[in-house]
């Protein structure tokens, strides 16, 4: 299986480029908007929480590449906006 690009420092922003539209975290259903659900919750710390592509139904991409939200983005082969 191919690993794909790894996901980028922590500090970066989370909204700084378009999502893919299959990406999901549990997140997303529990709070009002997309940028609360890939908030930290503290300030400083690494987003921790579990992403899957909706497309596949797993924690990888049709791409065979992990399903993150640092790199669910129009550089990936899959990626639908």
């Amino acid at each position: 299986m191919n690993q794909g690009p790894k996901p980028s420092s922590p500090s970066s922003s989370p909204l700084s480029s378009p999502l893919c539209k299959h990406l999901r975290t549990k997140k997303m259903f529990t709070v009002a908007s997309l940028e609360e659900a890939l908030q930290p919750e503290h300030p400083g710390q690494e987003l921790n929480c579990h992403f899957w592509c909706n497309k596949t139904q797993s924690v990888v991409g049709a791409d065979d590449a992990p399903a993150h939200h640092n790199i669910c983005n129009a550089s990936r082969r899959c990626f639908e906006e």
